[in-house]
């Protein structure tokens, strides 16, 4: 019997699995698609001599720690997305694209050398090939007391897989839609799964190659953004690689999935008419490649064929705890506490469910992975360093947060978002951090599920909360964007509590992770102390 069972091959469970796999633990992954990465999908180009991402393209080094440390222990290069240069604004069907001033549009973003697929190859070359196992659709998820069963279809065969828990790397409302639980899940569980929409499912995304870059050469980013009710995309940018050799504009349609598909015959004529009147019409005509996820049975649910009317909020709670008695898990990057919806997210759901997997059944770690520090306090010492080091710029991350709140549609409650964002951004930060700092736990005691080493590391955290909300008043109230946002610029004492409370619920689970982490550090043997 399994220990574990991962449900989905993309990020979120080809991470988990990688942890599970360096715990020398038993599991195995299932993958409905006959590949790897979810999302996540890099395909070839002849002619550009390089892969272009039809799914996810970027991530952001200043707010999206994990992917920067993953990217950097897989050896794998990253390198700027061009943003210099003129952008255009296209807000008329019958007038020409208007030039704008120069502006960075992605704000530092970064891309992979060879594509995203890069990151999910790297991973999967760590865990051994039995273990990893595609074209298997689950379709029902038994509980049977003391383990789970898995009803599995690969192409006409059905077979049952026993383990002692599952987890859903998968989105929530796939999850839902897809598998039969039975029992049936409670209805708030099955509630939250349904209002969870799953990021960019019902969204299409086109990379065109061509021969030479030849906005580049006459002083464009390659950034256009199309307004007008006849749009076919609604942003372009520029897709060349890192040596800017290699040439290609991408962009993300404005059509509807419905749309697409009633005009899918013409469409590729009408994404290169808009490409040429924004750039020129040399650019009519290039090597198209075209990825429509609201066409991906494993990507999109019926619910997501219907757009958010806001930008959604992930990290629901009730998709943040084990059911069945520790059973089964909810994973996936909608189900995470920062970065919901990116990849960043997808690794810190990863991060929580080995955490949480952990706590539930500790791994016998007799064997020292790491090179020993002189103690556990001067590892300690290091932590409240590091600790000391963000305190000294929550300003910086608040406000980094708070621009992109403002740049956002959705400008409700933005200072709320912004520090909650701020507060889980150095979370997950300092997650990272602990777990790279060797720590002897041999000899550490465990009384009542809490590991001694646990309280010793909150500490450091000292006055950190405080600090951060002090930062945030005082710059909302000398704040000139602000002053136009009713309420942002001077908080009512109704809005900081409900701010408060936010805080008060990441650090609850922030407390948890950092005694589960502990707690999978601890040899077995040390794990019974009363």
């Amino acid at each position: 019997m399994l220990d574990t069972a991962i449900v989905g091959g993309g990020l979120c469970g080809l991470a988990l699995a990688a942890g599970l796999q360096s715990q020398a633990r038993s599991f195995a992954l299932f993958e409905a698609r006959s590949r790897l990465g979810g999302r996540v999908l890099s395909v070839a180009s002849k002619k550009a001599g390089m892969r272009l991402d039809l799914g996810p393209t970027w991530h952001w080094p200043d707010t999206q720690p994990g992917m920067v440390k993953l990217i950097a222990d897989l050896g794998l290069v990253s390198f700027p997305q061009h943003d210099s240069g003129t952008v255009f604004r296209l807000n008329d069907f019958e007038k020409k694209a208007e030039p704008s001033e120069n502006e960075s549009v992605h704000a530092g973003a970064r891309r992979v050398e060879g594509g995203m697929a890069s990151i999910i190859e790297a991973l999967a070359r760590k865990i051994p090939a039995d273990r990893l196992r595609l074209d298997h659709a689950v379709s029902a998820i038994v509980d049977r007391g003391d383990h789970v069963e898995l009803h599995i279809r690969q192409g006409d065969a059905l077979t049952v897989v026993e383990a002692r828990r599952v987890v859903l790397a998968l989105p929530p409302r796939l999850a839902e839609e897809k598998i039969r639980f039975e029992p049936g899940l409670d209805d708030h569980v099955i509630a939250a799964m349904r209002e969870t929409y799953t990021w960019m499912a019902g969204e299409a995304k086109a990379v065109i190659v061509y021969d030479r870059p030849l906005w580049r050469e006459a002083g464009q980013s390659g950034n256009a953004f199309v307004t007008h009710g006849q749009a076919v995309f609604r942003e372009i940018f520029d897709a060349c690689d890192g040596a800017g050799s290699s040439a290609a504009l991408g962009g993300f349609l404005a059509l509807s999935p419905s749309l697409r598909e009633t005009f899918k015959v013409g469409l590729p004529m009408l994404m290169g008419n808009q490409i040429g009147q924004i750039f020129g019409p040399e650019f009519e005509h290039g090597e198209q490649h075209y990825q429509d996820w609201a066409l991906e049975e494993y990507t999109c649910s019926r619910r997501d064929l219907v757009p958010p009317d806001d930008h959604p909020h992930y990290g629901n709670p009730s998709l943040r705890q084990a059911a069945w008695d520790g059973k089964l898990f909810f994973g996936g990057s909608e189900t995470a506490s920062y970065a919901g919806g990116y990849m960043e997210g997808a690794l810190d759901s990863a991060r929580r469910l080995l955490r949480d997997i952990g706590s539930f059944a500790p791994a016998d770690n007799t064997q020292n992975h790491v090179k020993a520090m002189g103690s556990n306090a001067e590892g300690i010492a290091e932590f409240g360093r590091w600790v000391a080091g963000r305190q000294a710029k929550l300003l910086e991350i608040y406000r980094k947060h708070l621009n992109a709140m403002l740049a956002s549609a959705d400008k409700e409650i933005v200072t709320q978002r912004a520090v909650v964002a701020s507060i889980e951004q150095i979370f997950s930060e300092a997650l990272l951090q602990l777990e790279d700092l060797p720590f002897d736990m041999s000899s550490v005691a465990v009384e009542r599920g809490r590991s001694a080493m646990t309280p010793e590391a909150l500490r450091t955290f000292e006055g950190f909360i405080q600090g951060l909300m002090d930062c945030v008043l005082e710059f909302n109230r000398t704040s000139c964007a602000l002053s136009n946002f009713p309420g942002e610029d001077k908080p009512s004492k109704d809005y900081v509590q409900a701010m408060l409370r936010d805080i008060a619920a990441a650090w609850k689970e922030f407390c948890l992770s950092v005694n589960a982490y502990f707690l999978r550090r601890t040899p077995a043997r040390g794990a019974a102390t009363h």
